[in-house]
């Protein structure tokens, strides 16, 4: 199924294709660190296999940070596989919900960049943790001037794509047992930094709802959104 995914690409024209490690949201799809681990190993063991199909087409495999893995793990993870098929595609906001800082993500990851997923976040405190949402560009907490500025640095060729997702705030429950447990523990460190920062923007509106909306509003909304992102990396980041 791979390669033939992979072929089809080559014949449209694709040089780079992403792909996740771990599908899913590491704090609801496991219960245990345990489960994760286990899952870690039979992706880790796919990566391997798909590597060669990668290599055959000469077609970059761009693993995203999807909420699945620290940095800092998927850089090991791929400095371990050691191919120059097997690269990142840069989701400039996922990782927030795992506690680490925008920047710091981009900065770990940049060196392996293929692919960017540009976005903004914006994030509020909540009972259980904090809540967090895609906002146009400039309007929440990612310094894409500088985002841009370091992944182009790393790679000149490096393909930006908008990621402008108009829904209901993601709940990010890292107060919970369950959310520790299957990152192993949470350094308090950046726990206290990110529920800091959600309650310094909570004099801020509150986050963008969308679901009480009829189709055609949501669709007007996401229309809305787009315009002003594309504005913005026309005026601001030179794209």
């Amino acid at each position: 199924r791979l390669e033939a995914q992979l072929r089809t690409a080559v014949e449209a024209g694709l040089s780079v294709v992403r792909c996740v490690f771990v599908p899913g949201r590491r704090y609801e799809q496991f219960g245990s660190l345990e489960r994760f681990r286990e899952a870690y190993v039979r992706a880790e063991k796919a990566l391997q296999l798909a590597e060669p199909i990668a290599r055959k087409h000469r077609v970059l495999l761009a693993v995203e940070n999807h909420k699945d893995l620290h940095s800092e793990e998927l850089v090991t993870i791929l400095k371990r596989l050691g191919s120059e098929y097997v690269k990142v595609c840069v989701d400039t906001g996922n990782s927030i919900a795992l506690l680490e800082e925008p920047m710091e993500t981009v900065n770990q990851l940049a060196p392996l960049a293929a692919a960017v997923h540009l976005k903004d976040m914006d994030l509020r405190e909540y009972a259980d943790g904090f809540l967090l949402a895609e906002v146009p560009f400039g309007e929440g907490i990612v310094d894409l001037p500088k985002t841009v500025e370091v992944l182009r640095q790393a790679n000149p060729q490096v393909r930006f794509s908008l990621e402008m997702i108009t829904r209901d705030p993601l709940r990010v429950p890292c107060l919970t047992d369950q959310y520790q447990a299957t990152l192993g523990g949470v350094p308090a460190r950046d726990l206290s930094r990110t529920l800091r920062l959600a309650r310094q923007r909570e004099q801020l509106p509150p986050l963008p709802r969308v679901s009480q909306f009829s189709l055609d509003e949501q669709l007007a909304c996401e229309k809305r959104n787009i315009d002003k992102c594309v504005r913005y990396a026309q005026s601001r980041l030179g794209l």
